[in-house]
């Protein structure tokens, strides 16, 4: 432990760290002075003042959230800008979960609210979210702003819902933020009459549900106070975008950074190195370790595009619970305990990242053991962001070229490749993580069945990807 402690704590880091969540600090204590991915909110800027909101949010009193929801060092004179996340069946947790962790990353109060009778939903690709509150009991809030993510039927679920019409027509009236990416803006909006007048974008698949005169192919429309956006692979642009409209532009390019979008827009998308065919007979199975602490964004988007392409994917967990607690306070809902899946053999395991996470996954005496099983039989395994000091600590990246997140990548002593997004060694991959995330599962897909069927799952997604 105390090596993979030192392999996880550098000196220095270029990123500027926010303290780690509240609700995660018992178990990351070690790991606070560099908890890239474990960051509530940024510290206070001087520069780009964003949109003036209403005075009456001083007044509100927002349902009962999470602890990391909220930066335990923000000022108590500036309540915290409101926002409202709605999921139910059938909505598209990449859209969902990377909208929350960027606007909680910016420094947003966000509200997952269900739709649903219930809390748990099952989201379009099989993950199960558990949200903060049900639905009704925002009806009297307001918030700074409201956000839907897409998916089906998880757009028709919110559109059939009175209270989220009710508040976001409200929002629409009264001109203050609100947004809606793939299906939910002809799907939600259109039906409640709060795309008029308003050039709007959708997934490619209802674009033609969508007024022709005001109808916009691009990957953010701003018009006014709404904002829309195109698919799971223009998430991450959505969210900053709203955050920039929330916190200004300071903040929002903070942020790009702290995800490595802008990193990312200078690497390469992928070296190999040692080539072989992933070779699977088969139906491939995935393992998916998760514990306290893991990356939300990590662990939803591998899952998440892997069953686009047909694997069959478990999501594990190594607590003694079925549910963990995400580094941005997302409750996520794993397939079995680790216990229970260490009965399977899988084709590959991949380990989201996050430094809280990756030190939980390091402890797991069964994960260790089914590593090690893994590397002794030829099987692929990987892991994103903090986690490749999981697999160095275990010596399973010894002769390998790998990468990580630049807050550990100089730690590790194997030959470290800092050009590519993702970085593949015979049947070894890895990546920074984060908004690198969706070229790592893209790569797996395009290993395990060719380019013509990773270039089919990135239209889908709305994900640039090259042509040949």
């Amino acid at each position: 432990m105390e090596s993979l402690l030192r392999l996880l704590s550098p000196a220095t880091s270029k990123l500027s760290l926010i303290s780690p969540s509240s609700s995660m600090a018992a178990s990351a204590t070690s790991f606070s002075s560099l908890s890239f991915a474990s960051m509530a909110s940024p510290p206070q800027r001087k520069t780009s003042t964003p949109r003036k909101r209403s005075s009456k949010l001083a007044k509100t009193t927002s349902p009962k959230l999470p602890a990391s929801n909220i930066d335990p060092n923000a000022s108590s004179t500036v309540p915290p800008k409101k926002v409202l996340v709605p999921i139910g069946f059938g909505t598209e947790e990449m859209e969902a979960v990377i909208m929350v962790d960027v606007l909680r990353r910016a420094g947003a109060e966000v509200i997952v609210a269900s739709v649903e009778s219930q809390l748990e939903i099952e989201a379009a690709g099989g993950i199960r979210l558990v949200a903060d509150t049900s639905i009704s009991n925002c009806a009297n809030e307001i918030f700074d702003l409201v956000a839907l993510p897409g998916g089906m039927p998880g757009s028709a679920r919110l559109r059939d819902c009175e209270v989220l019409q009710q508040i976001t027509s409200r929002q629409a009236e009264d001109k203050r933020l609100y947004g809606a990416i793939c299906a939910a803006p002809a799907v939600t909006l259109l039906p409640w009459g709060l795309l008029r007048r308003k050039q709007t974008t959708c997934h490619p698949a209802f674009m033609d549900k969508l007024p022709t005169l005001w109808a916009v192919k691009s990957n953010i429309q701003v018009s006014g106070d709404l904002t829309t956006s195109r698919g799971p692979g223009t998430s991450f642009e959505f969210a900053l975008s709203l955050a920039e409209q929330l916190f200004g532009e300071s903040t929002a390019n903070e942020v790009g950074e702290l995800l490595l979008m802008r990193t990312a827009d200078d690497l390469r998308g992928k070296d190999e190195f040692n080539e072989v065919e992933w070779s699977i007979n088969h139906k491939p199975r995935v393992l998916i370790p998760v514990a306290n602490g893991s990356e939300e964004i990590e662990i939803v988007t591998i899952v998440d595009i892997l069953r686009r392409a047909k694997l069959d994917v478990v999501v594990a967990s190594i607590e003694k619970s079925v549910q963990i607690l995400a580094s941005r306070g997302t409750k996520i809902i794993a397939d079995k305990l680790i216990g229970d899946a260490s009965e399977s053999i899988y084709d590959l395991i991949i380990l989201p990242g996050e430094i809280a996470g990756a030190k939980r996954l390091h402890k797991s005496k069964v994960l260790k053991k089914l590593l090690k099983e893994q590397d002794v039989a030829g099987r692929i395994y990987g892991a994103v962001c903090s986690s490749p000091a999981v697999l160095h600590s275990q010596g399973l990246l010894k002769d390998k070229k790998a990468t990580a997140h630049p807050s550990v990548v100089g730690q590790l002593t194997n030959e470290v490749v800092n050009g590519a997004k993702v970085v593949i060694d015979g049947k070894l991959i890895t990546s920074k993580g984060l908004a690198t995330v969706t070229d790592f599962a893209m790569a797996i897909v395009r290993k395990l069945f060719g380019h013509a069927r990773a270039r089919s799952i990135a239209e889908g997604l709305v994900f640039d990807y090259p042509r040949a």
